[in-house]
């Protein structure tokens, strides 16, 4: 799986930093983009009354995860030119170090196994467009938490980290596309 690296790109941070809306840009801008797989299982997980929630049952939940991230990697591993995830792999190992949850020899393995482009884009806590709805129920204080555990989790496999700027969107798409055109 790992010499498809070169072309796929993680953006990572905590949550309501702006990833989500800088995925969407980037789509319509007619980039290859891998949606947060989070936010998908948890509308599955709620439409079935299902436990795999991270406020029900959080390493069921990173164990989904897991498993739909190593499946949209593979799919977008075959994907010509640049492909943009919001979050990857690693970010499954940062949920469960934030939560102080062990984090099983295999998820470490499915990391070193599935390896994106080596610099990856960050998106700092933004608390100006920071946002709860249904689905994110973190408080302020949590996602700048979990931005922290992203960006110890990357540099700890080994990523270089490249902070995306506060700005509007359209100056994001502009600056992750010159950052991905850079490799």
């Amino acid at each position: 799986m790992a010499e498809a690296a070169d072309h796929l790109f993680v953006i990572t941070g905590g949550p309501g930093a702006g990833k989500s809306a800088l995925i969407d840009a980037l789509r319509r801008a007619g980039l290859g983009t891998a949606d947060e797989v989070g936010r998908s299982i948890i509308r599955q997980q709620a439409a079935i009354g299902g436990r795999a929630l991270p406020w029900t049952d959080p390493p069921l939940f990173a164990e989904m995860m897991l498993s739909w991230e190593i499946e949209s990697y593979r799919v977008h591993s075959a994907q010509a030119g640049p492909v943009f995830f919001d979050r990857g792999v690693p970010d499954v190992i940062g949920y469960l170090s934030l939560l102080g949850l062990p984090v099983p020899g295999h998820m470490t393995k499915a990391a070193d196994l599935c390896r994106y482009h080596r610099r990856v884009l960050v998106a700092p806590p933004w608390p100006e467009i920071f946002r709860q709805d249904g689905e994110r129920r973190q408080t302020l204080d949590e996602a700048e938490r979990t931005y922290e555990a992203m960006v110890r989790t990357y540099a700890g496999f080994g990523y270089e980290l490249v902070e995306i700027p506060r700005a509007p969107v359209e100056d994001r798409v502009r600056f992750v596309v010159a950052e991905s055109s850079a490799r």
